[in-house]
């Protein structure tokens, strides 16, 4: 029985687990987004979300636990030079995960994880929203703009 497990175990043992899950991490900093199924996906965010909030603050310290995790210098070095510049005002929630359907082959949900600041096409989308935000009070102006009468166009001329 599992009464206070939280962990997803993935069908793994546990070094199989952690070796995916940094494995997993250090080609999400490389490449900032992967395809894989949803529930690793969700075991991926619980495992690189502390990481990237560690990389905030570049000490010898935090490299060395994040390099614990990662096992790997060129996404340590990727994670603490980049990435944390992009996040740093962030609070929180670094990764986005978004579904893709399932795959034909076992009927498995597939998702993309992907970091959050570096989706240029979700970017534009949300300034494009936070700068064409409308009130239902205009709609009251737009109606007596109708209401106004037209001027009648003069006939042309041929």
């Amino acid at each position: 029985m599992r009464h206070g497990c939280k962990v997803n175990h993935l069908s793994r043992t546990h070094a199989h687990r952690v070796a995916m899950l940094s494995n997993m991490a250090s080609s999400l900093i490389m490449e900032k987004r992967i395809e894989t199924t949803l529930a690793k996906a969700k075991a991926l965010r619980v495992y690189v979300e502390p990481l990237i909030t560690r990389s905030k603050e570049d000490n010898m310290n935090n490299r060395r636990v994040v390099f614990s995790y990662l096992h790997n210098k060129y996404a340590v070095t990727e994670l603490f030079r980049n990435v944390s510049q992009k996040v740093a005002n962030r609070p929180g929630g670094y990764t986005r995960i978004l579904k893709t359907g399932i795959r034909h082959g076992d009927n498995s949900e597939m998702a993309i994880i992907e970091l959050v600041d570096y989706n240029e096409n979700m970017l534009t989308v949300a300034t494009e929203k936070k700068a064409k935000s409308t009130r239902r009070s205009r709609g009251k102006k737009a109606e007596t703009a109708v209401e106004a009468p037209v001027a009648e166009e003069a006939p042309k001329a041929e």
